[in-house]
């Protein structure tokens, strides 16, 4: 016997570009992100300079009358198991919850997703010049806060006690915090991005990262209101997703009247047909539906009616 193998169908060219627009996303997306990690280690060393920087910010928070940092992480404190989940959700949250928020976009919302990437896109970009510009030392590195750290004293935490020592991550990248400029965007996003009545809870999101990393003195007040400002002002450079036209709703034809399209006959007078003579006055004769005489009916017919 001779076995015949049919071949596979080819894959329709529209997997194949679809495929081909996942790869570029993903490169261009890993790409910008490398370029933002290398470009934060190029502060890594201006220690004096980030140290004088936070002196001067923590000076500038109090002539503001803004809350102390301490109020929060005191309440954070209270309690091994809070401020464990608070270290944790600095740690482990924000870079997944971006992650995430960037595919389901991708796959539900390709026109919010383009406009979401832009907009990340040129808030870290700012980010970046301000943290080469602006290097700064987080409060729990400034001995006049008088703050913990919360990640090395309780755990988990994603940096090195010492900065000279952290290759992973640029310890004097502070302001601003692109922790709560994410979250922030992730909440404005989706809730652009869906129709649901409780989508406001997104903000939920940015409401704990900034409690969370201001209560671990990672972060000042000032850091999230940069933040905040610089996300305010992609906002407005880029355009927002322009919603397709709706399709019209389809009208249902009129109805027509139940005599439409139909002829109704009417009765039709014809001459009387000649009467033999002596048989009376002439009768009228009708006609049947189709115009063909009908038996002859006297006019008395049906009188009184």
């Amino acid at each position: 016997m001779t076995s015949h193998t049919t071949p596979a169908d080819p894959p329709p060219a529209g997997s194949k570009a679809a495929r081909r627009r996942l790869v570029r996303e993903l490169l261009l997306v890993a790409g910008l992100f490398a370029v933002y990690k290398a470009g934060r280690t190029l502060s890594t060393g201006r220690t004096e300079e980030a140290f004088r920087n936070a002196t001067w910010i923590w000076d500038a928070e109090r002539a503001l009358h803004l809350p102390g940092e301490g109020a929060i992480q005191r309440l954070l404190l209270h309690g091994d198991a809070l401020i464990h989940v608070a270290n944790t959700y600095y740690a482990a949250v924000h870079f997944p919850a971006t992650v995430l928020f960037l595919i389901w976009l991708y796959l539900r919302r390709p026109g919010h997703y383009l406009w979401t990437r832009r907009v990340l896109a040129v808030l870290t970009g700012a980010a970046l010049a301000i943290h080469l510009g602006f290097p700064l030392a987080p409060p729990r590195m400034l001995d006049a806060a008088h703050l913990v750290d919360t990640g090395q004293v309780y755990g988990p935490t994603v940096y090195r006690a010492a900065p000279a020592a952290d290759t992973m991550a640029n310890q004097f990248a502070a302001m601003p915090s692109l922790h709560f400029g994410w979250a922030l965007m992730l909440a404005i996003g989706m809730i652009a991005a869906t129709r649901s009545r409780w989508r406001v809870l997104w903000l939920l999101h940015p409401l704990v990262t900034l409690l969370v990393v201001v209560g671990t003195a990672n972060h000042y007040w000032l850091d999230a209101i940069v933040a905040t400002v610089l996300l305010g002002a992609a906002l407005l450079v880029v355009p927002r997703p322009v919603a397709g036209p709706r399709a019209a709703p389809a009208q249902e034809p009129a109805q027509e009247p139940a005599s439409a399209g139909r002829s109704v006959p009417h009765p039709v007078r014809r001459p009387a047909a000649a009467a033999p003579a002596g048989s009376g006055p002439d009768v009228p004769v009708r006609a049947d539906a189709y115009g063909d005489p009908a038996v002859n009916v006297p006019a008395t017919a049906g009188a009184g009616r």
